[in-house]
């Protein structure tokens, strides 16, 4: 599963996303420095790039991102897409051929903005080329967005679609254009209290507040997910500096997070949200807690060496760190 969000705010950008997955990819945050060597299986060759900052494996000295932002405020994400991500088998000699590990480096590393990525996807075709044997394809879709605007972008049986995303988020299944139409189900949710339609004779009132969002979803579902935290980050408040606003961007995060045993997969198998992440996209900075441990650490692409050709890699903060007060 997973859960992605653009937050716009009077001053900065923010990006991020809840990875709920059941097992550890390895991750850490990994600074991609301007003159890391890309070497593409069918594209070519990135010698200077755009820096980049996120989450990532690494393997064989490849950086394999999660999500990433580059130094421009370009933002990106992969979310788990079973049974509708499709690829091609095949090569074409008359796209850009780019497998799905390569999709975040080769998009953040040369564009600064969505229009340059629309532009940049006309011709692409994603192949389903695996980094390894002992590394399969992962099957994915993707939340792009810069200040403006978000796009969603998936490969499906049907080809590739580009979407418009107005709402700045994404979930997984089923397909972008599926959550956009279920939204109008929801048109009625509202921060205030519904008028009373019922019937004027009953003088019905109400006895509490919040009845303005009755019928939010509240299920762990890839459709409920995206209905509310649409609803949230439409309705969510801005901060007057930098640590309201990563604060709310946590909350509103949180209110989706799947917690360690609300749901079942095979027998002793956990499953939950391993880690929240938020990119200051304006200020290169990455923000993330684990489940583990909920303070917020951060790691600022702006103390990195950005013309050095080597990865900077940082291991989580994994044990919960308390401020013990007395």
């Amino acid at each position: 599963m997973c859960t992605s969000i653009a937050m716009k705010t009077a001053g900065d950008f923010y990006f991020g996303r809840n990875m709920d997955i059941e097992y550890s990819f390895g991750e850490k945050v990994i600074v991609t420095p301007r003159n890391y060597i890309f070497n593409f299986r069918h594209a070519g060759t990135f010698k200077n790039h755009h820096a980049l900052i996120g989450m990532a494996s690494s393997a064989d000295n490849y950086p394999l991102y999660a999500e990433a932002s580059n130094e421009k405020g370009l933002c990106m994400a992969g979310l788990n897409f079973p049974e509708n991500a499709c690829y091609s088998d095949c090569i074409k000699s008359d796209k850009t051929n780019i497998a799905v590990f390569e999709l975040i480096p080769w998009i953040l590393g040369q564009c600064s903005d969505i229009d340059e990525v629309k532009k940049l996807l006309e011709n692409i075709n994603i192949i389903s080329e695996p980094f390894r044997k002992d590394i399969p394809t992962a099957t994915l879709h993707w939340h792009i967005a810069d200040k403006n605007s978000s796009i969603v972008l998936e490969s499906t049986k049907s080809g590739i679609n580009v979407y418009d995303n107005p709402v700045d988020v994404l979930t997984n299944n089923p397909t972008f254009d599926f959550h956009m139409t279920n939204l109008c189900q929801y048109a009625n949710l509202t921060t205030g209290f519904k008028e009373n339609c019922l019937t004027k004779k009953a003088g019905v009132k109400p006895f509490g507040k919040g009845l303005g969002s009755f019928g939010l979803p509240g299920d762990f579902s890839p459709a409920s997910r995206f209905v509310k935290i649409a609803y949230l980050l439409a309705n969510s408040t801005e901060g007057k500096g930098e640590s309201e606003n990563i604060s709310q961007f946590f909350h509103l995060l949180d209110s989706v997070a799947v917690v360690n045993g609300s749901i079942e997969l095979d027998e002793n198998v956990p499953y939950f949200t391993t880690y929240s992440c938020c990119m200051n996209a304006d200020k290169n900075i990455y923000y993330y807690k684990t489940y583990n441990n909920n303070q917020i650490s951060a790691v600022s692409m702006n103390n990195i060496n950005l013309e050095s050709s080597k990865l900077t890699e940082f291991p989580l903060v994994n044990t919960q760190q308390i401020n013990y007060i007395c």
